[in-house]
């Protein structure tokens, strides 16, 4: 039997990647997260339910490779964006105590979480906005307002704001963790995409964002766009993708699909895509274990809508956490 821990239990994208592999009758999955009111630790059996540290936390590595000794885990996913990128630096060392980290390289999380290096990596082979830092020669750019400014890191929409004219730009002052970034009018647009250990995309599933709430797709449908899936799979090689990310694209004033961001993780929208046909949680797992998966999977064009759903449990079974608040887990697609 595989033992495979999802960490960020808390979140939406933890709750669908635990819910998938929950359905494999091959797997055992232990769930993960630093509050112990993380609705995804009572899907699984009492004893495979864990309390970690903050991804953030100076020991999280450390802890986790412990606990994934100890555990006997086979594979881990990983559904915090804070969590990834040193836990991807330090994937041989999870090999050393027998785990897979089921994410994508240092170097692709690198590139993806900062939006400035993103842009300039995916600009020679896809259409991207044009984008600069926020300095003196940013700013003095010729752009036409208005413009979009938001941090290089960070996640969902947290600190973007609508610029409406020159004045406004200038009066910001200039801070190289801000860019400044063409404003694209046309639909938004999320590809789920997953590509093999060798590169080749396996799938891109495009889909709407029809309401939102907090930042996570509550509504939407998935749709058989052509250049939408081209894009993303452009956008996916420019950044040497494998694994699963989430790319998000806007139609650009000359009708084509233009790259946003790259969340290099599952995001919260996952149910859609994997009700569509392609369960890119399982898919994955079966890449990392070196199962036979297939080249292509299609998907069918399906809507969907998102509803509360409570777990009732006896509140001596709340694990009990020394964290005080909880790694942000939402904003996601």
């Amino acid at each position: 039997m595989t033992r495979v821990l999802v960490t960020g239990a808390g979140g939406p994208a933890g709750v669908a990647v635990i819910r998938s592999l929950l359905a494999r009758d091959d797997i055992e999955v232990l769930a993960a997260d630093m509050d112990g009111w993380a609705s995804g630790l009572y899907l699984v059996e009492a004893g495979n339910r864990r309390i970690v540290p903050a991804g953030r936390s100076e020991t999280f590595v450390d802890e986790l490779i412990a606990l994934c000794s100890a555990d006997a885990v086979d594979v881990l996913f990983s559904t915090v964006d804070v969590e990834l990128p040193e836990l991807a630096r330090r994937r041989d060392e999870l090999l050393a105590v027998g785990t897979a980290l089921a994410a994508p390289g240092f170097d692709t999380l690198s590139v993806c979480l900062d939006k400035f290096r993103l842009a300039e990596r995916c600009a020679p082979l896809t259409t991207v906005p044009e984008t600069r830092l926020l300095t003196a020669d940013g700013v003095a750019r010729d752009w036409s307002f208005p413009v979009i400014v938001k941090p290089r890191s960070g996640a969902g929409s947290r600190g973007v704001k609508l610029i409406p004219d020159r004045a406004a730009l200038e009066a910001l002052g200039v801070d190289e963790s801000i860019i400044i970034q063409e404003n694209l009018p046309g639909e938004e647009f999320s590809v789920d995409v997953i590509a093999g250990l060798d590169g080749s995309v396996i799938a891109a599933v495009p889909r709407s964002r029809e309401r939102v709430d907090s930042g996570v797709s509550i509504a939407g449908r998935t749709v058989h766009r052509a250049d939408l899936i081209q894009t993303a799979t452009e956008v996916a090689r420019a950044i040497g993708l494998t694994g699963v990310a989430n790319v998000q694209l806007r139609y650009s004033t000359a009708g084509v699909p233009a790259l946003l961001e790259v969340n290099p993780r599952f995001p919260g929208a996952m149910p859609l895509t994997i009700a569509a046909g392609v369960d890119m949680p399982s898919l994955l797992l079966d890449l990392v274990l070196g199962a036979e998966v297939p080249t292509t999977v299609d998907f069918v064009e399906l809507a969907n809508v998102r509803y509360l759903e409570d777990v009732f449990l006896d509140p001596a079974d709340v694990l009990v956490s020394d964290n005080a608040a909880h790694d942000d887990a939402l904003g996601e697609e």
